[in-house]
């Protein structure tokens, strides 16, 4: 399908679904993959191969249709989390804005990137993950000494179905306790919300119980800056633990009284 017709198809997929299940004062409800088969038969759509890709560029990509979202009461937002395999969960929680702030210092490295990865990078989410491994990102972030264990890892989790990460990483601090360290990447305009973040908690939490999760958001900033976001969930929201802005410079341009004043 072209993009403006995948876009449009899509949009009309997830608003029918919607609406066939959705009451007022209703704030959760779910529906399985079949329902998605089942309205492009009823509209007449032609479904794409993959046919997550309809449920995933909601959950992840863009915004729900202007209908859906005209549902939404203040301060609450509609998310499409997952509910086992192949089930889904239309679910109102509170608002999330989590956004680099303008006022926060940004911090110089020196740019360890290799020059070819820089060339070859396939678009924004694989060369923000390359450019925080490379440069050790989260390594001067979170004060650890960390490994990139796997990065695209599609795995499954209890009561929520097929998930990906982005990269995961395993921590060691001075005192030789370990970490696992679950990394999303987003482009400049992409959101970091709830949905991403709990399932990479609850990965976590089932894949390596009693180890310290440390959810990270890497996000691109104009410029090349990297914002890197430590998160947790509190209450069912996404809540932000820390946050740094990183700007990878070649060495000869880093000042040598800014770097003696960082402190944190």
């Amino acid at each position: 399908m072209a993009r403006a017709s995948r876009t449009s198809s899509y949009s009309s997929l997830i608003e029918g679904i919607f609406f066939d299940l959705h009451d007022e004062g209703v704030e959760s409800f779910e529906f399985d993959r079949v329902a998605i088969e089942r309205k492009a038969q009823e509209l007449g759509i032609r479904l794409p191969k993959n046919l997550g890709d309809v449920i995933y560029s909601f959950r992840y990509r863009k915004a729900l249709p202007a209908r859906i979202l005209e549902t939404q009461p203040p301060g609450r937002e509609w998310i499409i989390a997952g509910a086992g395999d192949a089930r889904y969960r239309f679910r109102l929680v509170k608002e999330t804005h989590i956004r680099p702030r303008d006022e926060l210092v940004k911090i110089a490295i020196p740019d360890a990137t290799p020059e070819i990865i820089r060339a070859y990078a396939l678009d924004d989410e694989q060369a923000l993950l390359a450019i925080v491994r490379y440069n050790r990102l989260i390594d001067t972030f979170l004060g650890l000494t960390t490994f990139s264990l796997q990065n695209h890892l599609r795995t499954k989790v209890k009561n929520v179905g097929q998930i990906e990460i982005d990269e995961l990483y395993i921590g060691l601090d001075r005192h030789g306790c370990h970490y696992v360290i679950p990394v999303q990447a987003k482009g400049g305009k992409d959101r970091i919300g709830v949905v991403q973040t709990s399932q990479d908690i609850a990965f976590v939490e089932q894949k390596f119980p009693g180890v310290r999760c440390r959810a990270i958001a890497a996000q691109f900033m104009a410029g090349g800056t990297v914002a890197l976001f430590e998160l947790t969930l509190q209450d069912d929201e996404v809540k932000v633990v820390d946050e740094r802005h990183y700007r990878l410079v070649p060495a000869s341009e880093l000042d040598r009284d800014a770097i003696r004043r960082y402190d944190g």
